[in-house]
């Protein structure tokens, strides 16, 4: 049995009824950007979340962006993240001119570490970004005990942990302002690129819309330089179908969870993944810890089981970041665990079967 890392079609066969008949009626109106379909969505969204405002944008780069210029970063300035993230996040930071300042994780569940975060705070610190990252929410009580003595403001990076909470909330609606990312692949994911800004602050939430649409709130009336970055009508609708089944989808994520580590915790050599005491994870990701990993990938592979790596590499050793001359070994957390980490099938439609395939393998591939 081959087994796929992801299976986006079985998702789309779930909605493809609903979604055509709201599509031809977008169609039949003409209303492709913003619209009901666009307000109804980001209406929603806030509701899921429990934020008061959510601003749909193109991607979730852009969001980054966005949230980053709306809480007030500027060139020069420093903004510190975890050095395991998609490079997005660190993109978003160069992209307005600002500094990214990497920080180290914890040797558990890979998540930004506080403490490392509070030994990189300078006078030039404009923002902080935790990275929820693998469908964890990072740990925001310490982070929001850090920032409430220096107001320095948090910018969480949702994009892989849409319906993932903690005892204080549900991730994007922890900080001062947050992104995510609806590309296909997340949890909650479009049918082409989209994102989305979160917020409880009116006045963000407008900076945010403002500056998506060309610095503008009224047609020719440009307050401020922007760029264009808007959520479509298409990718509203589908997201709007796709919404309704996201618990559903998350629940069953997390079963096959379950199933992984009953499967998987016996076998020598592999480490699995745990949950922090009050999350509750999303599992956008599934991420073991194997030696020898790409050994083990390439066997993976070889026995038609899909797998993948993310992240191989941290952004200090990326020759993107080069110019930053950081050297290897200053973040060892991180960089252990990047020769060592292999994300295995998770999506909603993973049977049982398909685990038992998954795990007999692995037990093959790294003896």
């Amino acid at each position: 049995m081959n087994v796929p890392f992801v299976d986006l079609k079985a998702q789309q066969a779930e909605i493809l009824d609903e979604v055509t008949l709201e599509l031809g009626r977008t169609l039949a109106d003409a209303t492709f950007i913003g619209g009901p379909a666009v307000a109804a969505f980001e209406e929603e969204y806030a509701q899921h979340l429990g934020s008061r405002y959510c601003v749909g944008v193109g991607n979730g780069t852009d969001a980054l962006e966005l949230a980053l210029r709306a809480v007030g970063v500027e060139p020069g300035g420093e903004v510190i993240l975890p050095v395991n993230t998609f490079i997005a996040t660190a993109e978003a930071v160069s992209r307005l001119g600002a500094v990214p300042v990497f920080v180290d994780v914890d040797p558990v569940h890979l998540l930004i570490d506080p403490d490392a975060v509070s030994a990189a705070i300078t006078g030039r610190t404009q923002a902080i970004i935790p990275v929820h990252l693998f469908g964890q929410v990072a740990p925001m009580k310490a982070l929001r005990d850090i920032t409430a003595s220096t107001g320095i403001p948090l910018v969480e990076d949702s994009a892989q942990a849409q319906g993932a909470s903690c005892a204080e909330g549900m991730a994007g609606s922890l900080g001062t302002v947050a992104s995510t990312s609806f590309y296909p692949g997340k949890n909650l994911g479009a049918a082409g690129d989209a994102g989305a800004v979160t917020t409880d602050d009116a006045g963000i939430a407008r900076t945010v819309r403002v500056l998506a649409a060309h610095g503008s709130e009224h047609r020719y009336v440009h307050e401020r330089v922007g760029f264009n970055s808007r959520l479509d009508a298409i990718q509203a609708i589908v997201l709007r179908a796709k919404l309704r089944k996201l618990a559903g989808w998350n629940t069953r994520r997390a079963d096959a969870a379950d199933v992984y580590a009953d499967l998987l915790g016996a076998i020598p050599g592999v480490r699995i993944p745990v949950t922090a005491p009050g999350n509750t994870d999303i599992w956008h990701l599934y991420v073991v810890r194997v030696a020898e990993r790409e050994r083990v990938l390439a066997r993976l592979s070889a026995a038609g089981v899909g797998a993948a790596i993310h992240y191989p590499t941290p952004l200090h050793l990326t020759e993107a970041y080069a110019s930053l001359g950081i050297p290897a070994g200053s973040f060892p957390v991180a960089e252990q665990a990047a020769a060592q980490i292999l994300s295995l099938p998770m999506f909603p439609h993973l049977s049982p079967d398909q685990q038992e395939t998954v795990a007999s393998a692995l037990a093959e591939a790294v003896r």
